[in-house]
């Protein structure tokens, strides 16, 4: 049996609103129409769209083609839906009027148009898994360089004692593994959308997105920190006191430092089998010259020094 796509053949995607449906339906219908349509194959493709937006414009129906679609062709047969899974639905009557479903692909009748010869074949599987869910998990970034255990809330389709997919708020507990960097995946498995029949769920893959930071900037398995400096640490060099995840840490500024300037502190980023680096990044601080004494060391220095830092511009 061949799988639809009827997103695809709207032009939408899983995530449209009804409305968006609807204009997408209407647009393709007047330019496919049989009736005004030079289109070599309109008759085909205005059959795919009726049949498309039949099922996407009812929710119900909508609802178990998104549940069932996706894993339609598993197994050397291709799949066929469990049986009495329209019940599951409040498809009580699956079986059209013949008027209703000539012309109509199999893989519509398939699931909503009553018995067809690949119903009646014998060739069904009984069970299939659930699709995986993606989500988003946030994180600390100290959650990274330690390890933590999290919990998570998150609404997850299941079917109740009727038969019916409802969303149910879950709370699950995830480990956060050492190292684990921005963007990778942590899987649960199990934990995903209901399997049809006696097929197993699916699982559920969390995307890893880290919480900005007050101190430190990440850059793939790297950490990266502003420290400011003031001018004399800079110019005679200092030996500076510097906040780390895993501790503080005596760091030597050397003489005639320069503004962003980075010092490397070797494998104190993100733990892994090869570890990331912690950069230090000088920023240099003027003191104000709110104070007259201030301000008249300022004066004295632009007095004293031949110094001009635009020189090579011209």
């Amino acid at each position: 049996m061949e799988h639809k796509d009827y997103y695809n053949i709207l032009g939408v995607n899983r995530f449209s609103s009804l409305d968006e449906i609807k204009r997408a339906y209407r647009k393709l219908a007047r330019q496919f129409h049989p009736d005004v349509s030079k289109e070599k194959n309109a008759d085909e493709k205005f059959k795919e769209i009726r049949e498309a937006y039949a099922i996407l414009k009812d929710p119900a129906k909508r609802e178990a083609y998104d549940l069932l679609a996706p894993n339609w062709q598993t197994g050397p047969d291709g799949f066929q839906p469990p049986t009495d899974w329209e019940r599951s639905f409040g498809f009580k009557d699956k079986n059209y009027p013949q008027g209703d479903t000539v012309g109509l692909s199999s893989f519509f009748q398939g699931m909503f148009g009553g018995n067809t010869s690949s119903r009646d074949n014998g060739a069904r599987v009984s069970s299939m898994k659930g699709e995986n869910i993606h989500s988003k998990i946030i994180i600390d970034l100290e959650d990274s360089i330690n390890g933590a255990m999290r919990s998570l809330a998150i609404q997850i389709p299941e079917i109740d004692n009727h038969g019916r997919v409802v969303n149910n708020q879950r709370t699950l507990h995830v480990d956060i593994p050492k190292g684990i960097g921005q963007g990778q995946t942590i899987l649960l498995a199990g934990q995903g959308n209901p399997g049809v029949g006696d097929g197993p769920a699916g699982d559920l893959l969390l995307e890893v997105i880290f919480k900005t930071h007050k101190l430190y900037r990440l850059r793939d398995q790297d950490i990266y920190l502003k420290l400011p400096i003031s001018p004399w640490e800079a110019v005679l060099g200092a030996t500076i006191q510097v906040p780390t995840p895993t501790g503080n840490v005596d760091v030597k500024i050397p003489e005639n430092s320069q503004y962003g300037q980075r010092l490397r502190l070797n494998g104190r980023g993100l733990p892994s089998k090869d570890p990331g680096d912690f950069y230090v990044v000088l920023r240099i601080v003027l003191p104000p010259a709110t104070d007259p004494k201030v301000k008249a060391i300022y004066e004295q220095i632009r007095d004293q020094l031949d110094f001009n830092p635009r020189n090579g511009l011209f």
